[in-house]
């Protein structure tokens, strides 16, 4: 089943995005890329959802191609059950290779999983797999900077420390998103200089490129670069 979702993802190619798309994830092979654009993949995903088509093409890992990855992404994304979708996800997290990837698997499911959620962002924030870290990072960025903030939690991913770029990136986008939303209670990871040297200068430069920072917290952030 897996070469009849593959034959049908290329004869969806977009040479044209496809060369944009190898730009853009230096971590990804190009002849991985066939270049399918999103809604595409999303449509896919959802046409697909609880056939046995998509079991078995979820069971069959390691993907050939950044586009099969993406599809399982969106696939995980309309999985109902929370138990399911975090067998699917564990099994599948260890494969993700791309930033693309890991920042748009986003299960709907957790929306209403908070706490049951919480177990495991600890294991992935433990994570030496940069994606797996990455993701865990993503996910108390999405799910845990509103109504559910905990003072806690800015304080995990500040001790974070790692030599992997879109890790690091993902760091100063929290801590930026944070700013925007939770302000006064992680402003002190800034002032403090909390953060590795150059997620403290990112973390500013994001916040101040972000609409949701009022400009005179923007102010006050460009004095303490």
């Amino acid at each position: 089943m897996t070469m009849k979702i593959t034959e049908y993802l290329w004869s969806r190619q977009d040479t044209g995005y496809r060369d944009f798309q190898r730009k853009l994830m230096p971590t990804v092979s190009p002849e991985a890329v066939i270049g399918v654009r999103t809604p595409i993949l999303r449509a896919c995903a959802k046409e697909l959802r609880e056939t046995e088509d998509a079991r078995q093409f979820m069971m069959e890992l390691p993907h050939t191609y950044f586009e099969e990855n993406q599809l399982h992404a969106f696939l995980l994304c309309e999985e109902r059950e929370f138990d399911t979708c975090m067998e699917k996800l564990t099994a599948f997290l260890p494969y993700i290779d791309n930033w693309a990837t890991c920042d748009q698997l986003s299960p709907k499911v957790f929306r209403k999983h908070h706490q049951d959620l919480l177990p495991y962002i600890d294991q992935w924030l433990a994570s030496g797999h940069p994606y797996i870290l990455r993701f865990g990072i993503g996910m108390l960025m999405q799910h845990f900077l509103d109504e559910d903030f905990d003072g806690k939690y800015p304080e995990r991913v500040a001790t974070i420390r790692s030599e992997e770029y879109y890790v690091n990136m993902m760091i100063a986008w929290y801590f930026a998103t944070a700013l925007a939303k939770q302000y006064d209670a992680v402003l002190p990871y800034i002032t403090g200089k909390r953060l590795d040297p150059w997620v403290h200068r990112m973390t500013i430069r994001k916040a101040r490129e972000s609409f949701r920072v009022t400009e005179e917290h923007k102010e006050f952030l460009k004095s303490l670069r």
